[in-house]
């Protein structure tokens, strides 16, 4: 909702448990639902695989359509809201964390939302975390409503949110966590305006930079989809190799069973394939034990050798390939809704703050303070209205900036080069450390508001 900045059919928002289906919202020249049914026979969408989860799912399950800007980049798929309690996630009725995973499977990205007043990771939400298993690098943490609570309340429930997380997700990465309020309503507490303005920037740069990367993430997953099929192929036809020709089918193929990692384990060794790449053996254990072995069909060497040519040879230039077409394209960036606030204008993030102080301003921004740099400037006895290098050292160093820093702010503050800073020069290097030490990025190149009257080329006029 806050990213559309508009309704959209079917949108319930309230106290949990409120949304009570899975809702694709996507792109429409007019509003409307498509219910579940309906959406898995459309070949037009891609949801024809989700028919086997059955009708308990897919009276759960819609299509929300509107003509919004945002939609015709990225597509969203809304989630029920995460249950307490063993009563509610028995009554679903459909396995949840199956089709879960099937959209976990599927996306460009997965985020997890939490409210600064409800951190507790229920067993749902733990197992629903769990099904999300080897795309951890799709999830990002959304730490919302954070402006209700002050700040020494806000550090401690960042805290127990990372603490809570470190648990269910086991991975030595730390998760990254956006902190802010999402919604249009006037803050609560202000004090943390600037931090979540500045986290909802990263948030959505992450979220446009989606559809560039559309392309490479297809790519990985059919990487990643041609290697678990390789080694499905090993353990099929080790299978098919070890089952007795006339008697005993059934006992061999229950012992099969049992002896799976051994199995796992032997097959890593004989072709050198890593651990990670190997179905997890609980669910592998499960779905062999209603096939027929003998059905099984046996290893066809020619085959793994055209995967291991494609992902050897073929994948290279279809990776140079897609770089090349990305160079070609203009980059397309998702638009529209919350995404157009902060493009530009004043309220864009950052405006006239740091170096971007007083660019709309007719007057030098650095004039205003110019009185107490001056008399600084004229202690460090300056020769023909200019101080040496050396001398501009000593102010400077007293700021505790490190001189990698200092460097930088001397490149951009002597302007005409010659090794020496005038009153003005030594204004704008005074004004630079003052716009780091507030705790503002640097710019690469000194911005136009920013150079000394005295330095700036006159406009030449046509006659």
């Amino acid at each position: 909702r806050y990213l559309l900045e508009q309704d959209f059919p079917g949108m319930r928002i309230g106290p949990e448990p409120t949304t009570d289906s899975f809702i694709a919202v996507m792109y429409g020249d007019s509003e409307g639902n498509i219910p579940g049914n309906a959406l898995v026979v459309d070949p037009k969408k891609p949801f024809r695989k989700l028919s086997r989860f059955g009708n308990a799912f897919l009276n759960r399950f819609m299509c929300s359509q509107l003509p919004n800007q945002v939609l015709k980049s990225i597509s969203i798929i809304d989630s029920p809201g995460i249950l307490s309690g063993e009563k509610q996630r028995i009554s679903r009725g459909y396995d949840f964390c199956q089709v879960l995973q099937w959209f976990a499977e599927r996306v460009d990205r997965i985020i997890l939302l939490f409210d600064a007043h409800k951190l507790d990771i229920s067993d749902e939400f733990s197992e629903a975390i769990k099904s999300f298993r080897g795309q951890d690098d799709k999830i990002r943490v959304v730490l919302n409503k954070a402006d209700q609570v002050d700040t020494q309340q806000l550090m401690r429930v960042y805290g127990a949110l990372m603490w809570s997380l470190g648990k269910v997700i086991n991975t030595p990465e730390v998760l990254r966590v956006y902190i802010g309020s999402f919604w249009a309503h006037p803050l609560r507490n202000t004090e943390n305006r600037r931090l979540f303005e500045a986290e909802a920037q990263d948030l959505f740069k992450d979220i446009q930079s989606l559809p560039q990367k559309a392309a490479v993430r297809k790519l990985n997953d059919l990487i990643k989809r041609a290697r678990l099929a390789k080694v499905h192929a090993y353990i099929i036809s080790y299978l098919k190799k070890e089952m007795p020709s006339v008697f005993g089918k059934e006992n061999k193929k229950k012992e099969l069973i049992s002896r799976l990692p051994e199995i796992y384990i032997q097959l890593q060794r004989e072709y050198h394939i890593s651990a990670g790449d190997f179905p997890e053996v609980k669910k592998m254990q499960e779905l062999l034990e209603t096939c027929d072995f003998t059905k099984f069909h046996s290893l066809k060497p020619k085959l793994i050798e055209a995967v291991d040519n494609m992902l050897a040879n073929k994948i290279a230039s279809l990776m140079s390939l897609i770089r090349q077409e990305e160079s070609n394209m203009p980059t397309e960036i998702v638009q529209g809704g919350a995404f157009d606030g902060t493009m530009a204008g004043p309220f864009g993030h950052g405006y006239g703050e740091g170096a971007k102080e007083g660019a709309d301003e007719d007057e030098w921004v650095v004039a205003k303070d110019k009185p107490a740099y001056d008399e600084i400037f004229y202690t460090l006895s300056p020769i023909n209205g200019k101080i040496s290098g050396i001398s501009a050292k000593k102010e400077m160093v007293t700021s505790k900036l490190p001189n990698s820093v200092l460097g930088k702010i001397w490149k951009l503050s002597d302007c005409d080069g010659d090794g020496m800073l005038d009153d003005e020069e030594f204004a704008l290097a005074k004004h630079l450390i003052k716009i780091k030490l507030d705790g503002y990025e640097l710019p690469g190149t000194l911005p136009s508001h920013l150079v000394p009257p005295s330095h700036r080329k006159p406009f030449q006029t046509a006659e």
